[in-house]
């Protein structure tokens, strides 16, 4: 389940990463203190982000892994 939904997030990071590599000289004007194709903040960016998509496809799973199937069964 959490390999299913990190599949499109590392494909979204890879096509962003491109995308502002390319863009970076329409930014780098409007940058100060950092250049823009830094690879300290580009990596801590897409962590971040890889991060929160991580523990959002983490805790729906791990709730659903928690409920009896007899339970989910009877329910429906």
């Amino acid at each position: 389940m959490i390999r299913q939904g990190m599949k499109p997030v590392a494909f979204g990071g890879v096509a962003g990463l491109i995308g502002s590599l390319a863009a970076s000289r329409l930014v780098a004007s409007q940058l100060y203190g950092v250049s823009a194709s830094d690879p300290l903040t580009l990596t801590s960016i897409f962590c971040v982000l890889a991060l929160a998509a991580l523990l959002a496809c983490w805790l729906p799973a791990r709730r659903a892994a928690r409920v009896d199937p007899m339970v989910a069964l009877r329910c429906e």
